[in-house]
């Protein structure tokens, strides 16, 4: 959202583009960010005005109190959680936002040793976990974990792999799929 909203929308369909091919997912984050000039209470009042969180979520944290592991930043997620009055324990990259492009500084850059890619799998239980995702970001954590619920980008990409998963549309979907099991 903040990107199609105050980015550069043609660097962000090529960067979009190129992700998996020539660029990897922290070269893509880069290269969209330093495109954002905005100032951060700006770009976060219009967060919290228009982002909306995926029903079911309130209940999710609730009852089941999941790590929430993003690509994205504490000063993006943090005020709309707050707005919606939901504490998570939040593993997220941060942000130096300067007036000629923001910069990304990454929770973490060690590679993973499956993917080859700095990416989500360090942040994962070292035992049996349940791993809820969407996204490009989602895919190497997904395939260690031991139930999968998918949507969007990661269903396709483990329709691909042939692994199995769980579809679902609301987080309320899960935390019923959680509370039959």
């Amino acid at each position: 959202m903040v990107l199609l909203e105050f980015g550069d929308t043609g660097v962000y369909e090529r960067a979009e583009h190129d992700l998996g091919r020539t660029l990897t997912l922290h070269e893509v984050i880069e290269v969209e960010f330093a495109t954002v000039r905005t100032p951060l209470d700006e770009v976060t009042a219009w967060l919290v005005e228009n982002a909306r969180v995926r029903p079911g979520f309130r209940e999710l944290v609730d009852r089941f109190h999941p790590l929430v592991v993003s690509s994205g930043f504490h000063e993006l997620i943090e005020p709309v959680l707050a707005r919606e009055g939901v504490r998570v324990e939040l593993r997220a990259n941060r942000l130096d936002p300067r007036p000629d492009g923001w910069r990304v500084l990454w929770r973490d850059e060690s590679v993973c040793p499956v993917c080859g890619e700095p990416c989500k799998r360090a942040s994962a239980a070292n035992g049996p976990f349940v791993y809820v995702g969407d996204g490009y970001s989602d895919r190497c954590v997904a395939l260690a974990a031991t139930r999968v619920f998918a949507r969007d980008g990661l269903a396709e990409y483990l329709d691909e792999q042939a692994v199995s998963y769980e579809r679902f549309e609301t987080l309320s979907d899960v935390v019923a799929a959680l509370r039959r099991q």
